[in-house]
């Protein structure tokens, strides 16, 4: 699909499940060479084997993006074993449902630290190494929850997600200046295994409220984190996308 992508360095946070693996597979396609990080041994082995056995360069880093020294270690590794990096697919968090009365303050702080806190520790984790070589792409896996709708036991997620969008807005200008884009992909309802246990008729009521009457795929969301990686989207920086269907659209 874009041609600047094949040889770049890729890390792709909570890279071993849904839509993390899904642009994992894209951009391996494409022929980077991607570095997968996860909390999980055993699912982060079995995405980089797949990846390999159709042909892709992969690895893996166990970590924890809400920690800075894990951070600090998965640019390290990038650097290491690819030579630089190139773009930053920041796609880890969590989602947990409680309504507002019944959670406590440590679930809050959880959610955020895994969702908020940790993209702006692996944006600074990696400025370096992108400041080094005056180039670079941030992508930010937010959402449609928090900046457009909402969800009943999603306040602290849709706050989290809300509150990545600020950060991009200001990190844009601040990292301009050494030609690192950073940008954000808002999904709708996709299809991932955390979809799987709910049942055929639950999905399709689902898909049934979203115009173009499915769910979207996790490669829909990779294709869109190609697209803000590549060169051709060079002059795009600080933006969103709406990758949902039309899922947002009806009143």
């Amino acid at each position: 699909m874009f041609n600047s992508i094949s040889g770049r360095s890729v890390v792709v946070t909570g890279g071993s499940r849904g839509i993390g693996k899904g642009m994992a597979r894209v951009f391996a396609k494409q022929g980077a060479k991607v570095l997968i990080v996860s909390r999980g041994e055993e699912s982060a082995c079995q995405s980089v084997e797949e990846i390999r056995a159709q042909g892709g360069i992969a690895e893996f880093l166990l970590g924890d993006v809400s920690k800075w020294q894990d951070a600090q270690k998965i640019a390290q590794t990038a650097n290491e074993l690819f030579g630089g990096i190139d773009v930053l697919c920041a796609n880890a968090g969590i989602f947990p449902q409680a309504n507002i009365a019944d959670m406590l303050p440590e679930h809050w702080d959880h959610v955020m630290d895994t969702n908020l806190k940790s993209l702006f520790l692996c944006v600074k984790a990696v400025l370096p190494y992108m400041k080094n070589q005056q180039k670079g792409r941030i992508v930010i896996t937010s959402s449609i929850t928090g900046p457009i709708t909402g969800f009943p036991g999603w306040s602290h997620y849709g706050a989290s997600k809300a509150g990545q969008l600020g950060f991009l807005r200001t990190a844009a200008i601040e990292l301009a200046k050494d030609n690192i884009t950073i940008n954000a992909i808002m999904p709708g309802n996709i299809y991932t295994e955390g979809l799987q246990d709910l049942g055929e008729e639950y999905l399709a009521t689902m898909a049934s409220s979203i115009p173009l009457n499915r769910l979207g795929c996790v490669e829909d969301i990779g294709n869109t984190a190609l697209f803000f990686a590549a060169d051709e989207a060079g002059y795009i920086t600080g933006q969103t996308i709406v990758v949902d269907g039309g899922q947002t659209l009806p009143e």
